[in-house]
């Protein structure tokens, strides 16, 4: 198939179309990526882009069109433009860089913002191509939570936004079950089903030798933390956490790997707080290094805020860390928590509640190193059934191969089990 994929984050950011864009061309499909100018998590373009654009035109066999935008920076107006500007360029000069080209289909990435369905609306049809997208951040529900948008008017003008664009798609992919009524209240009779992110191979573990960027610590108990440091990860809780557990397990450490908007004030909380020996930050990393960070690592972190939406969201990173095959340690609500429960893969703790969460560290650290490796083990097991990458992208691959046929799909189906 000739595929277009649209997503506003693109390789040399750390995100998971880049790995499905990689299997896609390796099993033989022409795949054009529409996207901006790298920029995330730092808000700044990457240098080495600038430097040398032509360099990030091919990935993995795959075409790369980038059109402009204005970097995220600092502040949420930087952001709001930041959105804007790629929807706005997506639509223009992506229309322009891919006149004369032809589709199968086309494919939406949308962690946020759900702009990014716009260009891919103009390209649908300019190419009278079929649309898929997936939904892996509810907008309006999202900006509410975190508190970037708190005007109901402004909430109910970003709903309308979102149902002009669900509307518009030939089907809905959702990241998880709880996400497909909230989807379908937009959607309107635009189909939805569920598909969860998978784990990429990197994440298992396998021989990868410890990150020399942390020091080895025999008798520690080590939490390892990689991703995004922002809003919705919940820090303040966690580092009340880790401020509770150095009370009484001084030896405890958490190792938080990643970048994002928070990263700042954490910094500056672990020096406010005295806790320079128990919390490192190592900084960014591409995510071809993360099981080196796993190496160190005793139990995986994964948080979210304790809010309604976050209760129905699976974190992209649980798939990631049951893949790794590791305890892990979850504050999260809602179908996250489920998953790490029903398989026995580690310990849930209620979202934003930092005693609980100290407790669970505390709890997980006394247990016999037997039972969590047997943790980590019925954690593989259960990612690979549930959350196999290579199954995962069979059935994404099918059903674009559907679309393309010009098979339609129609209402909104049920969640299977």
């Amino acid at each position: 198939m000739r595929l277009l994929v649209v997503s506003q984050y693109f390789w040399p950011e750390n995100f998971r179309v880049n790995d499905l864009v990689t299997e896609f061309a390796a099993r033989g499909h022409a795949v054009t990526v529409l996207t901006g100018w790298p920029n995330y998590p730092a808000g700044q373009v990457f240098p080495e882009f600038r430097a040398d654009p032509a360099a990030f035109a091919t990935f993995s066999g795959a075409r790369v069109v980038r059109v402009p935008l204005l970097p995220r920076g600092q502040g949420g107006l930087r952001l709001a433009l930041n959105y804007l500007s790629f929807a706005l360029s997506g639509m223009l000069a992506g229309a322009w860089k891919l006149r004369g080209q032809h589709f199968d289909a086309i494919f939406v990435f949308e962690p946020s913002p759900v702009t990014v369905g716009l260009p891919a609306i103009v390209q649908r049809w300019l190419k009278k191509a079929p649309l898929a997208f997936w939904v892996l951040d509810l907008w309006p529900e999202t900006l509410e939570a975190i508190g970037v948008v708190r005007s109901k008017k402004v909430l109910g003008m970003v709903g309308s936004l979102v149902s002009f664009i669900y509307r518009r798609c030939d089907l809905m992919l959702a990241q998880s079950r709880s996400f497909m009524p909230q989807i379908g209240r937009y959607a309107g009779a635009t189909e939805v089903r569920y598909f969860p992110s998978w784990a990429e191979a990197v994440h298992e573990a396998g021989e990868a030798p410890p990150a020399p960027e942390v020091r080895a610590a025999p008798g520690a108990f080590t939490i390892v933390f990689t991703g995004n440091i922002g809003e919705a990860q919940d820090f303040p809780t966690v580092l009340d956490a880790a401020e509770r557990v150095k009370t009484s397990a001084p030896q405890v450490r958490w190792i938080i790997v990643g970048d994002g908007r928070m990263a700042a004030w954490v910094q500056g909380e672990v020096q406010r707080r005295g806790l320079q020996e128990q919390v490192l930050l190592p900084g960014r990393f591409p995510v071809e290094r993360m099981p080196s960070f796993y190496r160190h690592a005793d139990a995986l972190l994964v948080s979210l805020k304790p809010e309604p939406i976050f209760a129905m969201t699976i974190p992209g990173k649980l798939q990631s860390y049951l893949a790794a095959g590791l305890p892990i340690l979850a504050m999260l609500d809602g179908e996250g928590a489920s998953v790490v429960r029903d398989a026995r893969a580690g310990v849930a703790s209620p979202a934003g509640d930092a005693r609980a969460l100290a407790e669970a560290v505390l709890r997980l650290a006394a247990t016999a190193p037997a039972e969590r490796a047997a943790m980590g083990q019925r954690g593989r097991q259960v990612g690979a059934a549930e959350f196999g990458r290579v199954r995962q992208i069979d059935k994404l691959e099918a059903w674009l191969a559907e679309l393309a046929a010009g098979a339609r799909p129609g209402r909104a189906q049920e969640p299977q089990p």
